[in-house]
């Protein structure tokens, strides 16, 4: 099975709020997020990416946030690892073209700026 890899703040966790600590998630998800999810766990491994990760009480506040919205994935992660896709609101599709990417660095905006 094909995993798909999705990061927390900003895709699943609105992040409305900006960084609060490794503990604090104060938003609430992504309209559509659980569903999406549903949806993708019929077909793939679904697996959550975050930097929160690098320490015990951000892994725990994850867990505690996904029970509380009724999220189920199959892994939480501190670093992005091996999957089909990844989903990242600071993603940038590379396509080969080294200057077209940097165009696209300097214009870059998240969804929530």
């Amino acid at each position: 099975m094909r995993t798909v890899c999705l990061d927390f703040d900003g895709v699943v966790h609105s992040y409305k709020s900006g960084w609060k600590g490794y503990s604090v998630i104060p938003d609430p998800p992504v309209p559509g997020v659980k569903e999406a999810i549903d949806e993708l766990r019929k077909t793939y491994m679904v697996k959550i990416f975050s930097t929160r990760c690098k320490k015990p009480e951000g892994i725990a506040a994850i867990e505690k946030y996904l029970e509380k919205y009724d999220i189920h994935v199959s892994a939480i992660c501190e670093s992005k690892p091996s999957a089909f896709i990844y989903v990242d609101d600071r993603g940038l599709t590379f396509n080969g073209d080294w200057p077209a990417a940097v165009a696209a660095i300097k214009s870059f905006k998240s969804w929530l700026e």
